[in-house]
């Protein structure tokens, strides 16, 4: 077997190139070698592609990607819960199991891995990352899992991190039957998002994008009012409920301007779940208007997946969600920077990619 590989390296903005590295090999006995079958491109690694996330990238060293189906190769002597053969995915932030912040359910927060995510530059671990031919695993028992029979490489690939995502935001929605809801960003998470929370039984639904492809797409999919985050799209969500707002909201998008249409959609005792990575370092919240109309803001962009894994895969495998039909396209490996640009510039109407080395 070749003692290199193919993989994803961060070179500057707008530069991913394929290079040939070191494979993986087993240095502790918690980890394990695993040869990705498929990945994909989540939004939040546009931020490093845009050059947002670049001083905490290692140009011409960094790799990338988090989202993973794959097959175990070679375990570590103290890995107990897989072999080689095995169908995984794995938690795109590497917790230890046994730590604090990890028995508390925040495995994000890990204590002994320091908040270390997959291909995410220095400041989160500086990992290997799943846009490769192979992928080390440490901690391997505590963060991955096994991918049931019949799941898809596509379903496996939401496991990682846009499923759990999902499942979290609507948790922290807590939307109740009968009560209105917006969501803010249509991406791949926030269309899962929408999804689930239609199965609660909500009110009025509004879908927010600026993208009218997207909007078009939730409002034949799911039958929501569809759209755009401007004050004519407000203007219509408080004319439809009396001036109030809706009851609650889920953004999904990470920027202040998506930020402060959450917070002037939401009706007074209202609740917004923030579940979009924000990486500016200033917004323009006025603690005296969230005080003042007792709004419950949860902020969750650095979610705690792990926890919530399981649950996804079993969503999947009783047919309440199918999140394989928002893979529009596919790339080759070596064809990792067109689906950068493709899915960042929104073109071709792509809606999420599957990257198969």
């Amino acid at each position: 077997m070749s003692a290199t590989m193919k993989a994803a390296v961060y070179y500057g903005p707008q530069d991913v190139r394929i290079d040939e590295v070191p494979r993986p090999a087993l240095t502790d006995p918690h980890a394990m070698v695993v040869r990705v079958r498929a990945t994909s491109i989540c939004g939040s690694d546009l931020h490093i592609w845009r050059g947002t996330l670049d001083g905490i990238m290692k140009r011409g060293s960094s790799r990338l990607g988090h989202e993973l189906s794959g097959e175990v190769v070679e375990v570590g002597s103290a890995v107990g819960a897989f072999k080689p053969g095995d169908r995984v995915t794995m938690a795109y932030s590497a917790s230890c199991g046994e730590c604090y912040m990890c028995r508390v359910g925040q495995t994000a927060h890990c204590l002994t891995t320091q908040k270390a995510v997959y291909g995410f530059g220095t400041a989160f671990g500086d990992l290997n990352g799943c846009q490769a031919e192979y992928l080390l695993i440490p901690f391997a028992d505590a963060h991955a899992m096994k991918v049931a029979p019949g799941l898809s490489d596509e379903q496996a690939l939401t496991l990682s991190c846009n499923l759990p995502s999902a499942v979290i935001a609507n948790r922290l929605a807590d939307l109740q039957p009968g009560e209105s809801l917006a969501v803010v960003g249509l991406g791949p998470t926030g269309l899962m998002s929408l999804e689930l929370a239609l199965k609660r039984g909500p009110g009025l639904v509004f879908a927010f994008d600026p993208v009218p492809y997207r909007r078009a797409y939730a409002q034949k999919t799911y039958g929501v009012t569809s759209l755009s985050p401007d004050e004519q799209g407000l203007q219509q969500v408080k004319e439809a409920t009396d001036g109030r707002g809706v009851d609650k909201v889920i953004e999904v998008v990470g920027t202040p301007a998506s930020l402060q249409l959450s917070l002037d959609l939401a009706r007074p005792g209202g609740t917004i779940a923030a579940i979009g990575v924000f990486p500016d370092n200033q917004f323009n919240l006025n603690l005296a208007d969230v005080f003042l109309r007792d709004l419950s803001l949860h902020m969750n962009g650095f979610a705690n997946v792990q926890p919530f894994m399981w649950e996804a895969q079993r969503l999947i495998l009783t047919g309440v969600i199918d999140p394989s039909r928002l893979f529009s396209h596919r790339f080759r490996l070596d064809e990792v920077s067109d689906a950068f640009r493709i899915f960042n510039n929104k073109e071709q109407e792509v809606l999420k990619v599957l990257i198969a080395p």
